[in-house]
Order: structure tokens, then C-alpha cells, then sequence
């Protein structure tokens, strides 16, 4: 049966565990960011030494499951490399290095989106190729990505429980402690289900607004 003093017991413990899931998310999602440029860069280099095993690392990666990889950063690394992070941070390492693979994809799409002519431009303006991506290539095809990274961001956060196993004391960590405590699960897991919707719902919301407006400007732009 349903219990409301037990809800009011527990709610405070849970508020108080949200700025661990959302902090695990957003560093995450910064990593993955700043990693998954260089990724996409790597991957479209003409030199095969660099572009085929970013390539195989990015799949490799990609292909196997966030909580094996939180799993090694956590177990492996310290007794085979001497390296010890704490649950938190290796949370935000493993987060950020898995979803860095396919932040890089959409990376590659803008930039694969960019008009041929803007590249012949740069060139017929005797543009470097640092110039020519600074000044064109990146302005042009970032902003029609920011919309599906904001998506990234929210998964990320809904992906935040699966630090819970290496011991992050994080929305689900904190339910299964007050569970365990008094034996009721029903409220501890629903609210954090709750919880969970009432801060990606309205994010998936402002996501939306923000792909309809690229889609307007971009409908001006091609209008002119």
C-alpha cells in the first residue's frame, strides 16, 4: 500500500541526490563535446594511419555497453594501470568517452551538410584550412546540430542511474538505500520515475522549440 508519510520521509533524500544525476550529465555531456570534434575530424582525414583507428576505437566503443566500459574504468584501470578515479568522475569519464562517438557522428553530418560551393569559395579566397573551418565550415554546420546534441543531453541524463553500479550515490543509488532500509520499494522507485519525467519532459519540450526555430531560420535562408 501506498504511503504518503513514508513519501514525505524519503523526498527530501531524493531531492538532495538530483544535483549528482544532473552534474554526472552535464560533465558528461561537456566531454563528450570536446571529444567528439577531434573524433569526426579524425575520421574524415584523407591519412588512413589516423582516420582507421579512430574509426575502430569509435565503433569499438560504440558497440559495446556503457556499464562494461564504467566497469573497466572503474576495476580494470586501477589494478592494471595504477589509475584511481573516484565513482563520480569515472561516471563523467565513461559517460563522456561513450557518448563522445556519437556526438561525433552528428559532428560529421553538419559538416558533411555543408554546401560543396562554401568549400570552393574558401579555396578561391585563398582561405588556410584552419581559416576555412573557423570561419566557414564550422559556423555552418553546428547550429543545425545543437538541436540533436540537446536530445543527447537529455539520454544522457536518463542514463545517469546506470552509475548507480559503480556506487555513484546518484536518484537510483539513493532509492534502493531508502528501499532497503524499510523494505518499501514502491514509492522510492516511482518517484524517482517521477522525478526523472518531470526534468526530461519539459528539456524534450525546449529541444522542440529549438529545432523549429533552426527550421525556420534555415526555411528564410533557403527563401533567400
Amino acid at each position: 500500500m501506498w504511503k504518503w508519510e513514508y513519501v514525505e520521509k524519503i523526498m527530501p533524500k531524493l531531492l538532495e541526490a538530483i544535483p549528482v544525476a544532473v552534474g554526472a550529465a552535464l560533465a558528461g555531456f561537456t566531454l563528450a563535446v570536446l571529444l567528439g570534434l577531434p573524433i569526426a575530424l579524425a575520421r574524415r582525414s584523407r591519412n588512413r594511419w589516423l582516420s582507421a583507428p579512430v574509426a575502430a576505437a569509435a565503433e569499438f566503443v560504440r558497440s559495446t555497453p556503457l556499464l562494461v566500459q564504467l566497469f573497466v574504468l572503474v576495476f580494470v584501470l586501477p589494478q592494471s594501470f595504477g589509475i584511481r578515479l573516484s565513482p563520480f568522475w569515472a561516471g563523467v569519464l565513461g559517460l563522456g568517452i561513450h557518448y563522445s562517438t556519437y556526438l561525433s557522428e552528428v559532428y560529421r553530418s553538419g559538416i558533411e551538410a555543408v554546401p560543396k560551393g562554401q568549400w570552393e569559395a574558401a579555396i578561391a579566397l585563398n582561405f588556410g584550412k584552419w581559416r576555412t573551418w573557423r570561419r566557414i565550415v564550422l559556423p555552418q554546420s553546428v547550429p543545425p546540430t545543437l538541436p540533436v546534441m540537446g536530445n543527447y543531453l537529455i539520454t544522457m541524463f536518463k542514463e545517469t542511474p546506470t552509475l548507480s553500479a559503480i556506487t555513484v550515490v546518484e536518484l537510483l543509488m539513493t532509492a534502493k538505500i531508502a528501499g532497503s532500509a524499510s523494505f518499501r520499494y514502491v514509492e522510492a522507485f516511482t518517484l524517482v520515475g517521477l522525478i526523472f519525467l518531470l526534468l526530461s519532459y519539459p528539456s524534450a519540450l525546449l529541444v522542440r522549440l529549438l529545432e523549429q526555430r533552426m527550421q525556420r531560420r534555415e526555411g528564410r535562408v533557403t527563401s533567400r
